[in-house]
């Protein structure tokens, strides 16, 4: 608030005593600033944790997964195909042999002379069946019935199967062709048929019309294939080029024919690296947590001072109970602890360090007895799960105390809000009566002139004579 000047006509400085008494009522704002500082501090402290959490359980979750153990490694021989596989794979050596790729159908019309002109004087409808069985109609309107308005309401139905676009030849009087192309390959999703009906529909049947089983021959057919591959000498057919678990487990992805008839090869290795990435993830995942507790509640001696969480029972908790989650685990086997995969403990901090060498050994031995450990009913993926859970899930510890000081900052706001505002009115009040304590002494400064005055002059008329 603006503060006129105040104090030129007493000569006493009381625009410095006003902003002296401001500085004063100020403390208990800063008082309000300095809570509200430190609870901002905590639930952001907070936030961080909850972040690193909700880390650790990702980490934690993936270890939970089949996949992650015995993972294999596909190796190929060849440019004909490409494979990936899951831990359903089995390890070993596969000739496979592509011998068709799998194409989709298309249908090219005989040339017309026009494209924009409609081919009907009514309604139509075009119904598409399709060799699976499926079957689908489209509704024309007379203005719709053009080359290029039969292309755009193909394009617009998405359940008819095909898509439709124009070739201009640039040949002869009739360049123009529609061609239909089915929208997936094999011959299940080739078109069976195509009708047309409607009073005036002879024009559009006489572009349009096809029956597979007795081509006309208002249609070009490109025919649809089914890929043909052979797997160790089976034969194996599919309609599309990604072959899915032909070989269990395995997905092949078609790329070329084996134009020099000789089979490439597929290899199946177990993949210990996706385990041991996923292990080393959840180390770090962890670490991570550990580290931000002890930063969030650590307390600088040297400083006397404490951290946003220094003696905060929550943070103290999380560290507690993520550590417990890694020790209190149901296993058997030859296997029954993080150490004898070598993965160790820092007695003084918590943090976890793993051997590489020492784990590479433990999951070429010990694979399920590693796997039991980690996704087993109480391995560790479902302890860490069930602690984090109970911290970050809405409603959760975490939830119930950012909640709590989020309404703590509102009730600050509100204070600081209302105490601003009392201090305010103080301040316009002290500035009304120094305003007033200014006047005065200005009026009693001047009375003090003339009285001054008045005096002198009585005492010069006594001297004059």
């Amino acid at each position: 608030m603006a503060i006129s000047s105040i104090g030129v006509g007493s000569g006493l400085p009381l625009d410095d005593l006003l902003a002296k008494l401001r500085a004063s009522e100020n403390q208990s704002l800063t008082l309000i600033e300095s809570r509200a500082n430190t609870v901002q501090s905590r639930l952001s402290a907070y936030g961080t944790i909850k972040s690193s959490i909700e880390a650790l359980k990702t980490a934690g979750d993936a270890l939970g997964k089949a996949e992650t153990f015995g993972a294999l490694k596909a190796s190929v021989g060849g440019d004909a195909f490409t494979a990936t596989a899951t831990s359903k794979a089995i390890a070993g050596q596969y000739s496979i042999k592509v011998e068709q790729l799998a194409t989709a159908q298309t249908l090219t019309t005989v040339g017309q002379a026009d494209r924009k002109t409609a081919l009907s004087s009514d309604t139509v409808d075009i119904t598409v069946t399709l060799e699976n069985g499926s079957s689908k109609t489209i509704t024309l309107g007379k203005a719709d019935t053009s080359m290029e308005g039969i292309v755009k309401a193909i394009n617009a139905e998405t359940g008819l199967g095909i898509s439709a676009t124009l070739v201009n030849s640039g040949k002869g009087d009739t360049p123009h062709h529609m061609l239909l192309t089915a929208k997936q390959t094999g011959t299940q999703a080739a078109v069976a048929s195509i009708t047309v009906s409607g009073a005036d529909a002879g024009a559009v049947q006489n572009l349009l019309g096809y029956d597979a089983e007795h081509p006309g021959s208002n249609f070009t057919e490109d025919p649809a294939k089914m890929a043909k591959l052979s797997i160790n000498g089976i034969e194996v057919e599919s309609s599309s080029n990604t072959v899915e678990n032909a070989i269990e487990g395995v997905t092949l992805t078609l790329a070329k024919e084996n134009e020099d008839g000789k089979a490439g090869t597929l290899t199946l290795t177990r993949n210990d690296e996706v385990t041991s990435k996923a292990i080393n993830t959840f180390v770090t995942a962890y670490n991570n947590l550990q580290n931000i507790i002890k930063t969030l509640t650590s307390y600088d001696v040297d400083n006397q001072k404490g951290s946003a969480l220094t003696g905060d029972n929550l943070a103290r908790s999380v560290q507690t109970q993520v550590r417990a989650a890694l020790n209190t685990v149901e296993s058997s086997g030859a296997l029954r602890s993080l150490s004898q995969m070598g993965i160790s403990t820092n007695p003084s901090d918590g943090i976890l360090k793993v051997d590489n060498d020492k784990l590479a050994a433990a999951l070429k031995d010990n694979m399920a007895n590693v796997q039991k450990l980690f996704a087993g009913e109480q391995g560790i993926s479902a302890n860490i799960a069930a602690v984090a859970d109970r911290y970050v899930k809405s409603g959760g510890l975490i939830s119930h105390a950012s909640d709590s000081m989020t309404d703590t900052l509102k009730d600050l706001q509100s204070q600081y809000t209302a105490m601003s505002e009392r201090i305010d009115a103080k301040m316009e009040s002290y500035r009304q009566q120094f305003v007033q304590l200014d006047t005065m002494m200005v009026q009693m400064n001047s009375v003090s002139s003339y009285l001054t005055q008045q005096l002198s002059m009585l005492s010069n008329i006594g001297k004059e004579k």
